[in-house]
C-alpha cells in the first residue's frame, strides 16, 4: 500500500504587492493540518518570513529550502505541531 502523503499547498506570492504577502502565507500556514506543507514561491530569499514564523509559531514548522535563487526561491514549510 502507498504512503500517506499529507497535502502541499502551492503558493506563488511573486506577483502579491509586498505589505500583503506575509498575511497571505500566514492565513495559509495557520490552516495547515500537521504534516502538510506550503511550498512557496518567491522572487527573493524569504529569510525575513523564516524568522517571523519562528518568532511568531516556535516549534511549529520546518522549513526546508527546494530552490536557493537567484530569480526563484522555493520552499517548502511543513508544520510539524499545532
Amino acid at each position: 500500500m502507498g504512503s500517506c502523503e499529507q497535502p502541499v499547498v502551492q503558493l506563488d506570492v511573486r506577483d502579491i504587492p509586498p505589505r500583503e504577502r506575509h498575511p497571505r502565507i500566514f492565513g495559509v500556514l495557520d490552516g495547515l493540518p500537521r504534516g502538510a506543507s506550503l511550498e512557496l514561491t518567491n522572487d527573493h530569499d524569504p529569510k525575513p518570513l523564516y524568522y517571523q514564523i519562528q518568532f511568531e509559531r516556535p516549534g511549529q514548522f520546518d522549513w526546508e529550502y527546494l530552490v536557493e535563487g537567484p530569480d526563484v526561491w522555493r520552499v517548502r514549510i511543513t508544520r510539524v505541531r499545532q
